[in-house]
């Protein structure tokens, strides 16, 4: 695994987030209570940005339609709906994230 610098951890303020990218993947990385995570950007539903999302309760949820996911591990919480009909959404990627000094890293492949 390879880990890339991503931020600083000073960029990032409890319930921020802040949207990178790594060759091809957009990652989204998160500070909740001060703790940092990372999944992908978009939504594996529609490609929507997570990153319009909002946080609310430890969970990410996507603007288009409404999917609920756990920011620690990516896994969907409550699938969206368009027009009263659920969604089929698989979970996101999550990333594992550490940190040197001030430095936020996160680790690919």
């Amino acid at each position: 695994m390879e880990y890339f610098k991503v931020a600083d951890k000073n960029e990032l303020t409890k319930g921020n987030k802040k949207k990178v990218t790594l060759g091809d993947k957009e990652i989204l990385i998160i500070n909740l209570d001060d703790q940092y995570y990372a999944v992908d950007n978009l939504c594996p539903h529609m490609g929507g940005s997570l990153f319009e999302g909002t946080i609310k309760d430890g969970q990410l949820v996507c603007p288009r339609h409404g999917s609920v996911f756990d920011i620690k591990t990516g896994k969907v919480m409550e699938a969206g709906s368009i027009l009263f009909i659920k969604v089929k959404v698989d979970n996101l990627h999550s990333y594992p994230v550490k940190i040197e000094g001030t430095d936020l890293y996160v680790g690919i492949g």
